[in-house]
Parts: C-alpha cells; structure tokens; sequence
C-alpha cells in the first residue's frame, strides 16, 4: 500500500471508527473500576535490557511531563486457555485484540512462535499519530514493548497473564509519558488521548476473556499512578 493510501485509510478510520468507539464506550455495560492516585518512584518503569536500546527507542526520559503508572486487569473465570497459550495467541495474533475499526497494526515478517525479542510493529491509531514499538523481552507467560520515535508516547507497556487463587488473571501495564508538548495537552490536561488509550486496552482485556473462552469476573479494574515531575526519579535508577 502506497503511502497517500495508507494516510487516507488512516484518516477513514479515524472519522468513521472513532465515532463507533466513542458509541460503543457510552453503552459499554462491563464495570469499570477507576482509580487514580499520585505515584512515586517505584512507579518508574523497568530498566530495558541493553541488547534493544538504540537512537530509535524513545524511552520515558525522552518524554515531556508527568509520568503514568497504568495497569489493566481482568480476571477469567472457567478459562479454557491457561497463561502460557493466551500470551502465545497474544504473541500469534496481536490484531485480533484491538478494536479494528479504528486500530490497524502493522508488522514485519515475524517467526512462526510469533513476536519475539527485535520485533517491531506499528499500532495506526486515530488522530495524526502512529504508534511505534519494538519487543524488549519476551517469556512464557509475559510480552514487553518498548515505543519507538514517531510515538506519541515516550514509555513501555507489558502485557501478562497468570493463574491466581482458581482464576486466569490478564493484565496490561503501561509506564508512559507524553511524547510531546502537544500530547501533554491533549493527554494531561484536555484528557482526549488518554481516553481513546482507555477504550482500546479495556477492548484489549476483554478480547483476552473471549479468547481464553472464560467468563469476566468482577468487570475491568484500571489504577492510574502519576508523578508530576519524574525526571529525578528516572535519572536515580
């Protein structure tokens, strides 16, 4: 696909699904459960392994503004997938959690055990951003994603799952800031961004309930953590 297509693909997706999201989020009938609170520097994300750093990775001390600690989570009930296959279908097939109407994910020629360690992959989002990642690190039961520049995030994201007390508990971690003067408007202070981000992770979650064939116990659970100015803690690690 040319470029000036891709672009215009882009841009109907962003008019015609945005839309559709924002229509599916006022009706959405799962609870959610909110909760934010100032963090501290234990909200700071994990260092990144050395082997996947480069001038294209744009890390949260690369960003602009405060620094969120987000985390997504689920818990499953009468699973039939356990940890390990729901993060292989996570790692085989990553479009088939996002909300397609509005999200198209690009990637390169990937392996047959699907994303692994040196992986990128583009997330075409609504608006005038794309959203750039690579795979940092990769296990049985756990992928991480480092964003890349062109982002409008500066940050990681780990998606995890787990058997805890008779339940398949999914989750997604974020630890991000704004890329951007501009993003931090719109995320921090007009909080546009930061609700379209919410609506695709909880559409995110729930996918991962279907997939594992189980049944949503207790809705979406979503802690937001912030520091107002990370740059100390960051240089600290």
């Amino acid at each position: 696909m040319t470029r000036a297509r891709r672009v215009a693909a882009v841009l109907v997706r962003w008019l015609l699904g945005t839309g559709l999201v924002t229509w599916r989020y006022l009706w959405e009938t799962t609870p959610l459960y909110r909760r934010e609170c100032r963090g501290h520097a234990a909200d700071c994300p994990p260092p990144l392994p050395p082997g996947v750093l480069d001038q294209r990775v744009q890390r949260a001390e690369d960003g602009y503004g405060p620094l969120f600690h987000r985390k997504f989570q689920v818990g499953i009930a009468a699973a039939e997938l356990d940890a390990g296959r729901l993060l292989d279908r996570v790692v085989g097939d990553f479009r088939h959690f996002v909300p397609t109407e509005v999200v198209n994910i690009r990637t390169g020629s990937l392996g047959a055990q699907g994303l692994d360690v040196g992986d990128e992959l583009v997330v075409e989002m609504p608006g005038p951003w794309n959203g750039p990642v690579r795979v940092v690190r990769r296990d049985a039961t756990s992928l991480h994603l480092a964003t890349l520049r062109g982002h409008l995030e500066a940050g990681q994201v780990r998606f995890g799952a787990r058997e805890d007390d008779g339940l398949l508990v999914f989750e997604i971690e974020l630890w991000a800031r704004p890329a951007s003067r501009l993003v931090h408007v719109l995320y921090s202070r007009l909080r546009l961004a930061k609700e379209v981000q919410l609506n695709m992770w909880v559409r995110f979650c729930l996918a991962a309930v279907a997939t594992a064939r189980g049944s949503l116990v207790d809705g979406v659970h979503i802690s937001t953590r912030w520091l107002g100015d990370p740059d100390t803690a960051l240089s600290a690690r």
